[in-house]
């Protein structure tokens, strides 16, 4: 396993001061990049992560790469202190709670980038953060933490953000410096329907994931499993017809497209059960739900599915 030296030896250009809020998988691998192409880091984690982290350095184990990156790391808000971009990596049940924590340490130029499942983040993180810059991002990445300091890499990894900029940062610059960092990124005027794309996919793979303790690969070829996401889908695009939304892309094709480039990834609601945690159910397949009970659209199959996911985790935490 190769070392990465701290990053003032490898100083990127146009070098960022960059905070990870909520640093779990999806924020390890996004900062871990960023550090390792030579940007100023901070990971703010659970305990057990940071002092690894402190200690050791991120192990970044990629498709291609296993390094241990230097970075700094910290369990306090306050890390943020300074930093020119925040990424806003927590779950979406604790979107205002952490919004509120960070808002103190907040440079007033800040550029907020939330890297969250479900489409109502940035909205909601924005009544916390009047006054910064919030926007909000698509995320197709497979991740997990494999340890206490130790982000595996399952595959894929590109962004898609929302036009934005702050007092001193665009969204252009963003997108450069994750781009140089190995980050396929792209800015979309239609943030909207690629976040209502990704929601559908986590509504179609994250609860049969979670229930079976499966795999994308696995659960998809059980039997009537097609066809019962094939039902979550119909559903989650008539409240998006509702909503007015024009969902992105070819959504049959993505659906495919998962199980192909990711046929060993679990979910993140299945590895929240897994660990005895609440998950973001309530914001996928729950949010469908309660959309569809506002708009008079039925919405059966992601009611069994959110159920279900609520009754396992009234087990296990």
């Amino acid at each position: 396993m190769a070392s990465i030296p701290p990053d003032e030896a490898r100083p990127a250009k146009n070098r960022l001061k960059v905070a990870v809020m909520g640093a779990g998988a999806v924020g390890c691998y996004y900062g871990g990049m960023l550090a390792r192409a030579g940007h100023e880091v901070v990971l703010i984690a659970r305990p057990q992560h940071a002092q690894a982290i402190a200690r050791d350095g991120l192990r970044l184990q990629a498709t291609t790469f296993d390094e241990q990156v230097r970075l700094a790391a910290s369990t306090e808000p306050g890390a943020a202190q300074g930093a020119q971009l925040v990424l806003f990596c927590v779950k979406s049940l604790d979107t205002e709670s952490a919004g509120a924590l960070l808002r103190p340490h907040l440079a007033p130029d800040a550029l907020v980038l939330s890297l969250q499942n479900g489409v109502d983040n940035a909205e909601r993180l924005r009544s916390v953060l009047p006054r910064h810059a919030v926007a909000a991002a698509v995320v197709y990445v497979a991740t997990e933490m494999a340890g206490p300091g130790h982000v595996r890499h399952h595959g894929r990894g590109e962004l898609v953000i929302e036009p934005v900029h702050s007092a001193s940062l665009s969204g252009e610059a963003v997108a450069q410096a994750l781009i140089a960092a190995g980050v396929p990124t792209e800015i979309s005027p239609n943030v909207r329907g690629a976040l209502w794309a990704k929601l559908i996919l986590n509504c179609a793979y994250n609860a049969v994931s979670a229930i079976t303790q499966l795999p994308y690969g696995k659960a998809v070829a059980g039997e009537g499993i097609a066809d019962v996401m094939r039902d979550v889908v119909a559903e989650c695009q008539a409240v998006a017809s509702a909503e007015g939304v024009q969902v992105a892309g070819d959504v049959d094709a993505a659906i495919r497209k998962i199980a192909e480039t990711m046929p060993g990834q679990l979910s993140s609601t299945a590895q929240d059960l897994a660990r005895g945690k609440r998950s973001e159910i309530d914001y996928l397949n729950g949010l469908i739900v309660r959309r569809g009970e506002a708009l008079g659209v039925a919405t059966p199959a992601n009611r069994v599915l959110w159920a279900l996911v609520k009754l396992m985790e009234a087990r296990r935490t």
